[in-house]
């Protein structure tokens, strides 16, 4: 099959987006497909080191990405022209994938598959235009949140098949009038080659909490500083920040303004080194605020299975990196704003480091028996392959996770 894939971000950027859509696109590739993307220049994240995929990418010509508002909007617009003019002269593709980077680019799927007859499937990274709500972008209820909507939802539901990131996911879509049979659950995921289980690197006397990745307006962080802080004279206590995002200049000011020794921030580092930084933690911390469940999946939760380390979430229990945690007992979970209890719960941990061993085991087990690259990749795949078939989105042979 001729299989067209569409997003701003692709290799060698390491925009999470981009990530995933590299990892999909090579196992397309050697499933014996015909592979484009119509992606920009990159921008958003530093260049990947490894080696590029074997597909033909058409990158168009955009402006810069910047992070903020204004420059994120103009890189849009101009990444929408683009991205539509190839999308519809470059030779037909049995099969138009489209994510959601940017907003609303599924229109540009829902068009080729009117215009050309392609079969269309949107591939949901971030639910719009319920992100931009709950973030602050949009009013609720206003004029941008009601049109952006009536034409995500008329794409939503002329595509073929959709694919959400988790249940939570799935739950927001149908609460929008998206028809649950159209939806389809496939998990992210993390290679086991590339991020092995690595002895714990740095300070041993310490129990090393590690946050690896973008920390955004999606991420609560209130409930770890209130902990951080209790916790400020506690030396058996080290609290790690590897990345960007909006908040972490709010951690640095109170790090500094409160001379808080225990939390230290790191720079970014790339997809190739992740596994070396992940193995500076004894566990991994990830986070979400409430109202941001199912509009967006952490995807830093499957880096962390596969370093074998356990996952401490603090997000609504309805969560994907919760629903995880119990099912597979690789972890645990603190709502949002359970500074106390978080606080109880790492001083237990530290006066018992086996339970925090015996976890990370069970997470490093989850990962190869559920979310591995090669897993993950396969259930996306599975997905193509049935609407090629032109069965029925029910009657698809679909290996996702359900919990």
């Amino acid at each position: 099959m001729k299989i067209l894939l569409m997003n701003q971000f692709f290799w060698p950027d390491s925009a999470a987006t981009s990530q995933l859509l590299t990892d999909l696109a090579r196992q397309l590739v050697a499933d014996g497909h015909e592979i484009q993307v119509v992606c920009s220049g990159g921008g958003y994240a530093p260049p990947a080191t490894d080696e590029a995929p074997r597909v033909d990418v058409f990158r168009v010509a955009t402006i810069p990405f910047r992070r903020r508002k204004v420059g994120r909007v103009l890189s849009y617009a101009s990444f929408y022209i683009g991205a539509a003019w190839k999308g519809l002269t470059l030779p037909r593709a049995d099969i138009v994938i489209t994510l959601t980077t940017p907003p609303l680019l599924s229109l540009i799927g829902t068009a080729i598959k009117f215009l050309r007859g392609s079969r269309h499937v949107i591939w949901e990274m971030d639910v719009y235009p319920d992100v931009a709500v709950t973030l602050g972008y949009f009013k609720e209820g206003g004029i941008l949140d009601r049109s952006v909507g009536a034409l995500a939802d008329w794409s939503r539901r002329n595509a073929d098949t959709i694919v959400a990131l988790g249940a939570c996911m799935k739950q927001r879509l149908v609460r929008r009038g998206i028809p649950p049979e159209k939806i389809q659950i496939a998990d992210n995921w993390a290679d086991s080659h590339t991020i092995a289980v690595l002895p714990k690197a740095g300070n041993h006397a310490k129990l090393v909490l590690l946050y690896s990745g973008n920390l955004g307006l999606a991420h609560d962080i209130d409930t770890v500083l209130g902990a951080i802080r209790q916790l400020r004279t506690d030396t058996r206590f080290k609290f790690i920040f590897v990345g960007n995002g909006s908040r972490r200049r709010e951690l640095a000011h109170v790090a500094k303004a409160e001379s808080i020794t225990t939390l230290e921030l790191r720079p970014h580092v790339e997809r190739a080194s992740l596994g070396e930084c992940l193995a500076v933690g004894d566990i991994g911390l990830v986070t979400q605020k409430n109202e941001c469940c199912g509009a967006v999946v952490p995807s830093k939760v499957y880096g962390l299975l596969a370093a074998g380390r356990p996952v401490l979430f603090i997000g609504p229990a309805d969560a994907t990196p919760a629903l995880i945690i119990r099912r597979f007992n690789c972890g645990w979970h603190i709502p949002c704003g359970a500074s106390e209890e978080l606080v109880r719960l790492l001083l237990h941990l530290a006066e018992n480091p086996r339970e925090i061993q015996a976890a990370g085991a069970r997470a490093r087990e989850a990962l190869l028996e559920h979310f591995d690259l090669s897993i993950g990749t396969a259930r996306v795949s599975a997905l193509i392959y049935g609407i090629s078939s032109n069965l029925p989105a029910e009657l698809i042979a679909f290996s996702g996770e359900s919990f």
